[in-house]
């Protein structure tokens, strides 16, 4: 019966924990926490003063 062979069932299981700790939880992580936030890139912009032409 291939269902009591357990070598079977743990190389996809070991394979399936290898997959989700190496392959997907980085690309997870890189997605979660941005290396650069996005804010501080607008701090250190001076913005244009408002310009009237009609006054």
């Amino acid at each position: 019966m291939p269902q009591m062979n357990l070598d079977v069932w743990f190389m996809i299981m070991h394979h399936s924990w290898f997959a989700l700790l190496f392959v997907v939880a980085p690309k997870v992580l890189n997605h979660t926490f941005i290396k650069v936030h996005p804010y501080k890139e607008h701090l250190n912009t001076q913005k244009p003063q408002w310009n009237w032409p009609w006054t």
